[in-house]
């Protein structure tokens, strides 16, 4: 009987600092989601809005150059779209999980549901990465061929005619390869969170 109270007295103090770092966890995974979250919303934003014309054209003939007239663009805007989407909607469940994690320890949180739910959001988060990385890869495809052309399928450098409409569409590039971090780093983080439970 003597020998039980140290061992009850050892899990007390073993579980608060667990409780501690799944909140920490918790917390950080809302973070990374909202950044992720204004990095690909920004760059969908920045691409959509992306036109340029120039200032020299003739009575038939008007140069303008738009996102939507490479499919690409259209591509890497729907993806930033779907991906945004999901960001915003998933962050509630980040701050359901942050309540959770604050109830550690009770028969609230040991259920076998949650476990489950926390696999299939690490599911669907691969998928957005995958959709992300896809749509962030293209599009610098498309920019690089903007500003450096290729000399052996003759297509030429559009960006020292079309400044601003490259600087745009380079710049929304940025966002979408942060999110694409972003990403790794909240799948990592569910799966050290999930690896946790068991």
């Amino acid at each position: 009987m003597k020998a039980a109270g140290p061992i009850e007295l050892g899990e007390g103090k073993s579980s608060a600092p667990r409780a501690g770092v799944s909140r920490g966890m918790a917390i950080l995974d809302f973070i990374l989601r909202i950044l992720a979250f204004i990095g690909t919303l920004a760059s969908a934003i920045s691409m959509a809005t992306t036109n340029e014309t120039l200032p020299f054209f003739t009575q038939f003939i008007r140069f303008r150059a738009e996102y939507n007239d490479l499919s690409t663009f259209t591509f890497f805007v729907v993806a930033m779209w779907v991906v945004s989407a999901y960001l915003l909607f998933s962050l509630p469940f980040s701050i359901f999980n942050i309540t959770k994690s604050a109830c550690q320890g009770t028969n609230y949180t040991e259920n076998k549901h949650f476990e489950i739910s926390d696999g299939i959001e690490i599911t669907i988060t691969q998928a957005m990465l995958s959709l992300l990385t896809a749509g962030a890869s293209a599009a610098a495809a498309i920019v690089y061929l903007a500003h450096r052309g290729n000399v052996r399928t003759n297509w030429f450098a559009i960006c020292q005619q079309y400044n601003s409409f490259c600087e745009r569409i380079s710049g929304s590039l940025i966002g979408s390869f942060i999110g694409v971090v972003l990403l790794m780093l909240l799948i990592l983080l569910s799966a050290v969170a999930l690896s946790r439970h068991k």
